[in-house]
This record gives structure tokens, C-alpha cells and sequence, in this order.
């Protein structure tokens, strides 16, 4: 089916993420940015395209491999760029087939992505901060502060490093081990807008990684205005952390919610362009014994939903140390589902993944904070 005609990629063009060594880092340019870095080392366009292809559909780090670019060209784009990825500081596997990466930037940040492999489809989920802008109460990430934005190169880096480890290179046509991306991990996407929508116009583009719009979601935890916007420029899924359905108790376990309240965030998620087309959005919803899980609770989202195409995400609150909350009782979740489903609306319970390895929704968090502190001790130790 062809892509939408409505949607087209934001004119945001981030310049190259320069290197330890000073050269440039080619991941992460658009299109137009690229070819202007071929164009000031005196090339014709082509070579843009051409080596569009080599980084994004072949996955190829090393000029000297591009063998449809001359010696000359391939030893100029040596001399001052780089095709670079996150590092791997850590990789752990979960019994249950989860993979989870701790990837370090160049200046030393550290944060996560996990690929779910599932019977139909393989799932990577990417960070858009380190860190986190919010302080939801229920959420492991929101105890890291937000130490900064990742750059398009950083969060497109972390489905190459994936593609990497998988061994997925050149692009698949058919199956995918890699099939869909959700941008759930570390951070608020939606506060980081401009990084993420350049990240995901490289992963969409059909001559390079190639992942359709239909396959990736961008979550929220209710950033109105900019819905709207990621809705007419992007048209990708949406999934929005919604945990509650009265402002008094989102604004508890989520203070964002002051500023947006359900209703603003409601008509927000009405006016997304996909709804037109009955493309559902996910209503991640964690259950929070005692908090958020009584009938009455499922009888009021399903009065918020009214006229939206949707699906509600049951997660089962995934503990972490220090947690304050407990996860409801499968008979909770069971009659809180039925209620859901009642009214017309899918409402899966999402199986854990990856709890064994820290991995599962909301358990998310860079270790890097902990691991600077114990290098600059060491510093301080060698200094004395």
C-alpha cells in the first residue's frame, strides 16, 4: 500500500555531530545536508544518492568498501568524515529473547535501546533522551534527570547498532528481523521533536533502512501541541501514556498533566491525521494496584475514548528498586480488560519482556551518571 500523500518530511537539517577526531559524522544528515557536504568537496549529486545508499541500505562504515565511488572521492571522504555509531558499552540478553544495548555517545552519555523479538515482527525500542524531561512516579527513567537531547545521528545510531548486532545488512525486502520501531525508551520524543522527526525521516526513507511510517510509533506522554504537529508532518502511530483518567490523579503520577490536561490532551489526539484514515492510537495504560485499576476506572476510559479509533495497552507495573507502587492482581487486570473490551475496544495485557534483565516497559535507565561519578573518582584518586 502507498504511503499517504499528506505527510512531508520536516525541512529540519541538523548539521554533521563532529568526532573526538575532529572529522565530521555522516549518520544522522538528511538528504539536502549530505548533499552538501558532497557538493563542498567539489562532487556531482549522484555521489549524494550513491552514498546515501552505501550507510543507510548496505550499513557500511568503511569509504574504502564503497567500491562505485572513485579512489579520490574515497579518500577525501575519509580524510574528514566518519560513518559512526553508538558504542556498545554493554550488551545483555534475556532468557525470554529480549536484547538490550547500554550505548555510549561520543561525549561519554550513556543511554538504552531493547529489540522484542516476537513471532510476527521484531521490535526495537529507541531512546530519544538521556535521561528524561518528566517525573512520572511509576517510571525508572523518570528518576535519571535529563542530562540532554540526542541528536538525529544518536537515535537513527541505535536501530543501525541493532542491525548490526543482528546481522541485518543490506536492508531485507521480505522479513525483518528489525520490523518495527517504537520511540518509547529513555525520554519525552516530543520535547526532543526535531532530533526524532530527522531520525525517523532517514529510517522511512524506501532507499535506505526502509521501515514504513505503519510500522513505527512515537510515544507520548502528552505533549498536545506538538502532537498535532508530529501528526501532519511525520504520520506515524501514535502511543500515548495516558495511566489515569481523572487530571487530579495523572497530575499526581504524572506532573505533566498540569500543563496538559486530559481534555487538551484528548482533543489533541482527535485531531491526529491518522484517525481520519481509522489508523488506531495505543492508550498505554500501566496497572497500579489500588491506584488506577478499579471498575470505575475502566468504565471512565472508556468514556474518554468515545469517537477515537483506539487500542488500550494494559501494562503490568514492572517493578524497580525504590518503586512505590505495586503491580494490580491479575484479577484487576482481568476484570479491567473485560470492561474495555466490552465497550469495542482491544485492550491486550502486554506480557512483560526482559524483566530479568531490566529491559521491561518503564525499567529503563543508563547507568552513566553512576559510571561518571566512579571515573572521575578514580581521577581524583590518581590525582592524589
Amino acid at each position: 500500500m502507498a504511503e499517504p500523500a499528506i505527510y512531508a518530511p520536516p525541512a529540519f537539517a541538523p548539521p554533521p555531530q563532529v568526532t573526538a577526531d575532529g572529522r565530521a559524522n555522516l549518520v544522522g544528515l538528511s538528504r539536502e545536508a549530505l548533499g552538501r557536504e558532497i557538493a563542498a568537496l567539489g562532487e556531482k549529486p549522484f555521489r549524494a544518492k550513491q552514498l546515501w545508499h552505501w550507510i543507510y541500505h548496505r550499513g557500511v562504515t568503511d569509504f574504502e568498501a564503497m567500491t562505485t565511488l572513485g579512489h579520490g572521492l574515497r579518500a577525501k571522504l575519509a580524510e574528514g568524515y566518519v560513518i559512526a555509531r553508538p558504542a556498545v558499552s554493554r550488551a545483555l540478553d534475556s532468557a525470554d529473547g529480549t536484547r538490550k544495548w547500554l550505548l555510549e555517545m561520543v561525549d561519554g552519555r550513556e543511554v538504552e535501546s531493547v529489540h522484542i523479538p516476537e513471532d510476527d515482527r521484531g521490535t526495537l525500542c529507541v531512546s530519544s533522551q538521556v535521561g528524561c524531561t518528566l517525573t512520572c512516579r511509576f517510571c525508572h527513567t523518570g528518576t535519571q534527570a535529563l542530562v540532554r537531547n540526542l541528536a538525529a545521528c544518536e537515535i537513527v545510531g541505535q536501530v543501525m547498532v541493532a542491525r548490526d548486532a543482528l546481522g541485518e545488512w543490506p536492508s531485507p525486502s521480505g522479513e525483518r528481523l528489525v520490523s518495527n520501531i517504537v520511540v518509547m525508551g529513555m525520554g519525552e520524543p516530543l520535547y526532543n521533536y526535531e532530533n526524532v522527526a530527522g531520525a525517523l525521516t532517514i529510517v522511512m526513507d524506501p532507499e535506505g533502512i526502509a521501515i514504513s511510517r505503519r510500522r513505527i510509533t512515537l510515544s507520548t506522554a502528552g505533549v498536545a501541541p506538538m502532537i498535532r504537529r508530529a501528526g501532519a508532518e511525520l504520520g506515524v502511530n501514535l502511543a500515548v501514556s495516558l495511566h489515569a483518567v481523572t487530571d487530579e490523579l495523572r497530575s499526581r503520577l504524572m506532573p505533566l498533566n498540569k500543563k496538559y490536561p486530559i481534555a487538551e490532551l484528548m482533543a489533541a489526539c482527535r485531531d491526529y491525521p491518522t484517525v481520519a484514515n481509522a489508523r488506531r492510537i495505543t492508550f498505554e495504560y500501566v496497572m497500579l494496584k489500588g491506584v488506577n485499576d478499579s471498575p470505575a476506572d475502566a468504565r471512565a476510559l472508556v468514556r474518554l475514548l468515545a469517537g477515537i479509533p483506539a487500542k488500550v495497552n494494559l501494562i503490568p507495573f514492572n517493578p524497580w528498586p525504590g518503586a512505590a507502587f505495586e503491580c494490580s492482581t491479575g484479577a484487576a487486570i482481568k476484570a479491567f480488560a473485560g470492561i474495555v473490551n466490552a465497550a469495542g475496544y482491544s485492550a491486550p495485557v502486554r506480557a512483560p519482556r526482559g524483566q530479568d534483565i531490566m529491559a521491561a516497559c518503564g525499567q529503563l535507565k543508563s547507568e552513566s551518571k553512576r559510571a561518571r561519578k566512579t571515573r572521575h573518582g578514580e581521577e581524583r584518586a590518581e590525582a592524589g
